[in-house]
């Protein structure tokens, strides 16, 4: 599957800043995609698309800061430059408290802002993956069968094949055999990687799977 373009979204409501942003980054041929209002943004925003956001702290209705506070609600994790006319140390600091990239006072530098960008696009590009990578793991999860993920929620208790046996009644071999077909199935190097991996992205309590018997 190929990685959709990345795009910087520029919210501000002032057009002319707007403009001249989208003009700087077209220069080097980075997409953007313009907002003068919050809500328009927030309805057009696309997780699937790897993306960084160039946010301005205060406009009518909705502030960047409320802009910022949805986002991380959604659990969206948006490379963010804030820019702002009138902006302060305070200000800056609670952008950046709530996972804010960078912190840029207008009138800003064009070299400067370019270099930003291109900072966070990396980072998008990076949590993109990172994301798809834990969207493919979710999905083999789910391929497994029920009983191998019983088996799999004594691997992260950090159960041994003998114990497990004994918490399913099955014999050992069995669950030697379950593990090395989750192995397989969850494309893992070694226990302590699948471990690893499984941990961040599956809570079993929260899995309804009937048991196979």
């Amino acid at each position: 599957m190929m990685v959709p373009a990345p795009v910087v979204y520029i919210l501000d409501d002032d057009t002319g800043m707007r403009t001249s942003l989208a003009w700087l980054l077209e220069s080097v041929g980075i997409k953007s995609i313009g907002f003068g209002d919050p809500v328009e943004f927030l309805d057009a925003f696309d997780e699937s698309v790897p993306a960084c956001l160039v946010l301005d702290v205060r406009m009518p209705g909705r502030s960047g800061f409320d802009v910022q506070t949805e986002l991380n609600r959604r659990g969206a994790k948006v490379p963010t430059i804030f820019v702002s006319g009138h902006g302060d140390i305070p200000m800056s600091v609670r952008a950046m408290q709530n996972g804010a990239i960078d912190f840029i006072p207008k009138p800003y530098n064009s070299q400067q802002m370019l270099d930003r960008v291109q900072s966070a696009i990396k980072v998008a590009l990076q949590n993109h993956a990172a994301e798809r990578k834990r969207s493919e793991l979710r999905q083999r999860i789910q391929s497994l069968t029920a009983r191998e993920k019983e088996v799999l929620r004594g691997v992260i208790d950090g159960k041994g094949s003998k114990r497990i046996a004994a918490d399913l009644s099955i014999s050992v071999k069995t669950v030697d055999v379950h593990r090395s077909s989750i192995k397989e199935k969850l494309g893992a190097e070694s226990i302590a990687m699948l471990v690893r991996d499984v941990v961040a992205v599956w809570t079993p309590d929260s899995d309804t799977s009937q048991i196979d018997r």
